[in-house]
């Protein structure tokens, strides 16, 4: 296990550098080679390399993300930046290429399929390079591609660094929680409340404040940060895009970039959105027009807007189904609901779950825990829990594979994986209560450990969630299923101060209130995917206003304060023109849970074949067949469209 307490600025600059110079000596070994090029002096060589910067990522670039120190932090983000440059350029060595093209096609029929699968894959990998394009144009994709990767750090960077905060008078706070009310820190003047725009703070605010100007002014400021600075980052990287396409004779960033997903181009995609809108327009209109009539009842002028929504809904759930998040929370505090989950996990795929004690983590708040198989008691893999909010930290709910599962030249290596969330911090008297959202992201982001511990795949490039990116989201949105049954609530929740579990009453308002403004918020889902092809999926330069105006008028719910939402979409570096993925996987998540709905929600049986099927594959096949092997048929949209209510 690497030891995160040894890190400095220093030592992520020389462990980079000294891991990228083994590997290009590695590299140019290979392509000198002189004979017919064979899996044992081209192949294999090559994966050397791979094995090799496995690890990389996790010891410095992911720092970037969550060490405390920010002299670390900027190393590790220039360390990101070196490292994407050093992809880019092993991509477009054209003598590299020549080597792999001569072994593809000189490699016999006798290969075992993931070994196949892998010269495939990098044969494609190189050829999307370029390497079949004239010299100037290969020589410009490869500037184009490094000023990309830039940019998109930098983005990133961006968001995580924001210390935007408001000051609000303790008196625009009714509404809010009082113990969240405490909870904040002293602002500048006396009487005020300073609230950060970090999700902690900044979410409960707009779900309680009844003032609507605070709401207003809390949604202006959380959907313009960083504007000045990744407006201009997002335009240069669409304008990039869209030559890089071009460059290859393709019309938009989407069609280049969805050749290595389930979805074929953007066409497809548009149809996915073309079969739903219409429902869900007609059901979340009838939504709409209840969050209206509230908002009428307060004294307030229609319509409603981004800023009142959350507000609203969870004012509905409050009124109509007994839903007060504050009292849901209070039987979720996190070391109970963690626990709950892993013990779900352990019985439903055969697994088992310690925390390593005294582990050398980057922060405190980074707690290790070992995974290990039920049946014999091996170690699978390890992987850090880093819950709680702190300055430079990344803002939102993600999963890292620090070190993918795969098979090294001395043995197995086993995987770890860090995720990384920004639930409540605990208090003097109070600990940390997740409300019912949080749990969901817990299970969630959980889904992606999973699939990165489970991983059996032998090679790097399939292990740590290495499917399709428009399938990846799956096997986390199966999870979240488990948070809305009556029968895991009332398992993994505890009151924080008398260890009850949630009252059955409590429970059928919470799950019946699942379908509440369901409609709109699948429309939410679609007009964020909509952004991202307005921007990546139409020909030409897109305009970035009107681009964003046609898809929020999708989802029916306008913002009225003059905000960029898009210079705080994180996913638009990462997930663009792939944001879609969301809900297409969100389609095969619910097919694949209908199985366990119908033997049992924790059937050892269907877990260990979802285990053996979908999570340690990961890689190794195509989504589609991966599904197939799981369902035992070809896999439908039925599940989805009955709980969205329109199937």
């Amino acid at each position: 296990m690497f030891d995160y307490t040894s890190i400095t600025p220093g030592s992520v600059t020389a462990d980079l550098e000294a891991t990228i110079g083994g590997a290009d000596a590695l590299l140019d070994e290979l392509v000198v080679v002189e004979g017919p090029r064979t899996m044992e002096n081209t192949g294999e060589p090559f994966l050397e390399v791979s094995r090799r910067m496995a690890g990389l990522y996790g010891r410095g670039p992911f720092l970037s993300q969550a060490h405390p120190d920010l002299a670390v932090r900027e190393a590790a983000r220039l360390a990101s930046e070196r490292l994407a440059e050093w992809g880019i350029r092993t991509q477009f060595r054209r003598d590299l290429y020549r080597a792999f093209a001569d072994l593809a096609a000189g490699l016999g029929t006798d290969l075992d399929p993931e070994t196949r699968r892998w010269v495939d894959h990098e044969l494609r990998d190189l050829r999307l390079a370029g390497h079949e394009l004239d010299d100037a144009a290969r020589t410009e994709l490869e500037e184009l591609n490094q000023r990309l990767a830039e940019l998109g750090i930098r983005f990133q960077q961006n968001l995580a660094e924001n210390a935007d905060t408001l000051d609000v008078p303790v008196e625009d706070l009714v509404g809010l929680d009082e113990a969240i009310v405490a909870g904040l820190v002293d602002g500048e003047a006396p009487g005020t409340k300073r609230v950060t725009m970090r999700y902690p703070d900044v979410v409960p605010a707009l779900g309680g404040v009844r003032k609507r100007s605070v709401r207003l002014a809390l949604s202006t400021m959380f959907n313009s940060r960083c504007v000045g600075e990744n407006r201009g980052i997002l335009e240069e990287a669409i304008s990039i895009r869209l030559r890089i396409a071009r460059l290859f004779g393709l019309p938009t960033w989407a069609h280049h970039r969805m050749q290595t997903k389930m979805a074929d181009g953007p066409e497809a995609v548009f149809e996915f959105y073309e079969g739903l809108v219409p429902a869900l327009t007609e059901k979340a209109r009838e939504e709409l027009a209840v969050l209206e009539r509230l908002l009428v009842a307060d004294g307030e002028t229609p319509p409603l807007r981004r800023h009142d929504l959350r507000y609203y809904d969870e004012q509905l759930r409050r009124t109509e189904y007994g839903v007060d998040q504050q009292a849901v929370a209070a039987y979720f505090p996190l070391e109970s609901t963690m626990d709950g989950l892993l013990d779900l996990c352990a019985e439903v795929f055969g697994l088992g779950f310690r925390v390593v004690e005294g582990a050398a983590t980057w922060h405190p708040d980074a707690v290790l825990h070992e995974v290990t198989d039920a049946a014999d008691g091996r170690v699978i893999g390890h992987f850090f829990a880093d819950l709680f909010p702190r300055e430079g930290k990344y803002g939102h709910a993600a999963a890292f594979p620090l070190l993918p599962a795969h098979e090294g030249r001395d043995g197995w290596v086993s995987p770890v994986t860090a995720f990384l969330c920004n639930f409540p911090r605990p208090t003097a008297d109070r600990p940390s209560l997740l409300r019912h959202d949080d749990v969901v992201t817990l299970f969630h982001e959980f889904g992606h450990v999973l699939h990165m511990t489970l991983s059996q795949a032998r090679i790097p490039r399939f292990s740590g969630a290495s499917t399709e990116w428009d399938f990846v989201e799956a096997p986390s949105q199966i999870m979240e299923h488990w948070c809305w049954s009556p029968e895991i609530l009332t398992r993994i929740s505890r009151h924080h101060l008398t260890g009850e579990p949630i009252p059955d009453g409590l429970v059928t308002q919470l799950t019946a209130s699942r379908d509440v403004n369901r409609a709109l918020f699948a429309l939410r889902q679609v007009s964020l995917g909509m952004i991202d092809l307005n921007y990546h999926g139409v020909e030409g330069i897109p305009d970035l206003d009107a681009g964003l105006a046609d898809a929020e008028a999708v989802g029916l719910v306008l913002s009225d304060d003059g905000s960029f939402m898009p210079a705080t979409f994180g996913h638009l570096f990462g997930y663009d023109a792939g944001y879609y993925g969301y809900l297409w996987a969100e389609v095969f998540g619910d097919d694949m849970f209908s199985v366990f709905a119908e033997a049992g929600l924790t059937d050892p049986d269907v877990g260990r074949r979802y285990r053996a099927t979908i999570l340690e594959p990961n890689g190794t096949k195509d989504a589609a067949d991966l599904l197939a092997d799981f369902l035992g048929r070809e896999p439908s949209n039925e599940a989805f469209l009955r709980k969205l209510g329109i199937g």
